[in-house]
């Protein structure tokens, strides 16, 4: 009895050392989670089915071997689609044959049809965006995938100059003209795009005014003449308009602290400019440009069609400081088409592709998974599982919602795997052999000596 007590300690201790050799050669294996070998005792029964108080154990077994799914360490790289999750929960992935499986290996790559996909090919999982409004849609589930479609263009409908004019500026003596920068005390420029995506140069020109023009609101002690030009083109507001120039011009007023008081366009206080660039090539005539004043003639280049204008400019943070003038921001609302250029995945899942025009766009939202018991899943190898009954269902949702941890982009999570722990449990295994090892041997020199018996 002695040879098979000991033989199932031999077993048992073999067994261990496979579990600990899976543990030590796995760890440096993306997301492996290490396992344990969980051993029962084995006694005989009696004809009644109990044991007695004489019965002598018979050795040991292996009753199973049990993944720990601690957390294991987070890596940093330098590839924005290695996704890691910090807490509790699985991606979802989908097989070649439509079946799902569930892993913490976030190593994520684009395939040659944009979908997201692992080394395996197997694609992630996540929610879709409404191809109407662009959202995400939480009741669509599918494979998430960049879009390999550039992004439309967006006409140019706003923008604004923060600037800074010098009060010590003197007035120019020459009449305004463009091409002579002697002629004006500061200018800026600000690219603007139209409704094909083709950008132009818009510049802004800034003339001291040698005295506030009459009509200025109250409280203004200083006023600017600005004046723009686009596409290097120019000409006087009461001139005949060059081929594929536009042009407009309006007068800015300060009060005594530096804040600008209003924008004078041809007779009237505005806040804004606007100007209609909805056509790059103009008729013969003064270029329209729209305000929200009151035509005074009809030489005045005011729009009052009621057509939108194509672009307008905004000075609401332009201010006269005695410093010298600098353009201290210029922006818009319009942009070129752009392609795809990159993917950006938040720690809510959300995945967002960036553009070469300086775009973003939502793409999708990884979906992480969750089990009631992470020790029934059965696991498939490439540090992946399949559910089963032991498991329970998936519980699916956005990262950082329930009991579901958050995704940390351009990380990966190490094996869980304590080398140094293994190594002491691996000398423990071995002792183990040794020692029932050593119950055979004296097992059999006992059945030795009683051979000899004369």
């Amino acid at each position: 009895m002695s040879f098979r007590t000991a033989l199932t300690g031999l077993n048992a201790a073999s067994a261990d050392l496979a579990v600990i050799s899976n543990n030590i050669a796995n760890n440096n294996t993306t997301a492996f989670k290490q396992s344990r070998a969980e051993f029962g005792d084995i006694y005989s029964l009696s004809d009644l089915g109990t044991s007695t108080r004489r019965s002598i154990g018979t050795g040991v077994k292996l009753n199973s071997v049990t993944q720990l799914f601690k957390q294991g360490n987070l890596e940093t790289t330098s590839n924005p689609l290695d996704l890691a999750i910090d807490g509790e929960g699985f991606f979802v992935l989908q097989d070649s044959d439509g079946s799902m499986l569930y892993t913490r290996a976030g190593a994520f790559g684009v395939d040659k049809d944009g979908y997201i996909v692992n080394t395996r090919g197997q694609t992630l999982q996540g929610y879709l965006t409404n191809p109407t409004t662009g959202e995400i849609d939480t009741g669509n589930e599918g494979a998430l995938r960049t879009q390999t479609a550039n992004i439309d263009p967006k006409q140019t409908t706003t923008g604004e100059f923060g600037i800074n004019l010098n009060a010590s500026a003197i007035p120019p003596t020459q009449a305004f003209d463009f091409k002579d920068s002697r002629t004006y005390n500061f200018s800026s420029a600000l690219t603007i795009y139209d409704s094909l995506g083709n950008d132009h140069s818009l510049n802004s020109y800034f003339v001291r005014d040698s005295a506030v023009p009459a009509g200025a609101p109250a409280g203004t002690t200083s006023a600017w003449d600005v004046y723009f030009s686009m596409d290097g083109l120019g000409l006087d507001g009461n001139a005949l308009p060059a081929a594929g120039a536009a042009t407009a011009s309006g007068t800015l007023g300060f009060d005594a602290f530096g804040a600008a008081t209003a924008t004078y366009v041809a007779g009237t206080w505005l806040t804004t400019i606007a100007i209609n660039l909805n056509s790059i090539v103009p008729t013969n005539g003064p270029d329209p440009i729209t305000g929200n004043g009151t035509p005074n003639g009809a030489e005045n280049p005011i729009n009052t069609s009621g057509t939108p204008p194509g672009v307008t400019i905004k000075f609401d943070t332009t201010t006269q400081y005695g410093s010298p003038s600098s353009t201290n921001a210029a922006t818009q609302d319009g942009f070129a088409t752009g392609r795809i250029v990159g993917v950006d995945v938040g720690e809510d899942g959300t995945m967002n592709g960036r553009y070469s025009n300086g775009q973003a766009k939502v793409l999708g939202q990884v979906i992480l998974a969750n089990f009631r018991s992470t020790s029934g899943l059965s696991p498939i190898g490439d540090t992946s599982w399949v559910e089963t009954a032991a498991s329970g269902q998936p519980v699916k949702g956005p990262p950082g919602t329930a009991s579901l941890g958050l995704v940390r982009a351009g990380a990966l999570e190490l094996s869980n795997v304590e080398l140094s722990e293994q190594l002491v449990k691996m000398i423990s295994a071995q002792r183990n052999f040794q020692a029932n090892a050593q119950v055979i041997s004296t097992a059999d020199q006992m059945t030795q000596t009683l051979l000899n018996m004369r």
